[in-house]
């Protein structure tokens, strides 16, 4: 009885980082921030609600009280654009703190949300709501910021580190990585 021994040839296989250069497709879906317009309009909407209020509450509370609602007394404001003010204020901030939008925000579907992902606290609010926005009114400029930021944040989302959103609608984002080959340098100066 023969035996037959085939011999056999180890073939080196081929190392895909060796020899061919794999590129990897990342898919992100990211929120979609929400521009100029949707936001001028949303801003539109809730000026006309609180004048709505201010005229429905304020105006007749002054005239039961006789006070005066059209001279100014105390640096060019008038008791009443003061109230105004402040319910003015008071609506974005406990709107925004509840229900992370205004209702012009809902009726155009965005929202308030803050960078680090989590909720919103009342420092961030009064920040955004009080204290950036009362600049921003008293100079306008601060809200064409919108138009030329990257992630189209205005002044007083700059101030407490939030962006406005579509709610629900997102943008895909896809990053093609190139695996490094063998030998190559990456950055840190680790050789593959």
């Amino acid at each position: 009885m023969t035996e037959h021994f085939e011999q056999q040839q180890s073939v080196p296989q081929a190392d895909p980082v060796q020899h061919h250069s794999k590129n990897a497709n990342i898919v992100q879906y990211k929120l979609k921030y929400a521009g100029f317009w949707t936001r001028f309009w949303a801003y539109t909407i809730d000026s006309v609600i609180v004048w709505a209020v201010s005229g429905i509450i304020l105006k007749p509370l002054f005239r039961i009280m006789d006070i005066k609602i059209s001279n100014p007394s105390f640096l060019l404001f008038s008791p009443y654009k003061i109230a105004l003010l402040i319910l003015f204020l008071l609506y974005f901030a406990l709107m925004t703190k509840f229900l992370g939008q205004t209702i012009g925000k809902m009726i155009l579907g965005i929202k308030v949300v803050g960078k680090n992902g989590k909720n919103l606290t009342w420092s961030t609010v009064i920040f955004r709501e009080v204290i950036g926005r009362f600049i921003s009114k008293l100079l306008t400029i601060p809200y064409l910021l919108v138009v030329f930021m990257p992630k189209k944040e205005a002044l007083h989302d700059l101030f407490a580190d939030t962006y406005v959103v579509h709610e629900e609608t997102y943008v895909k984002e896809e990053k093609v990585v190139n695996s490094p080959q063998k030998g190559e340098q990456l950055q840190g100066g680790t050789i593959v």
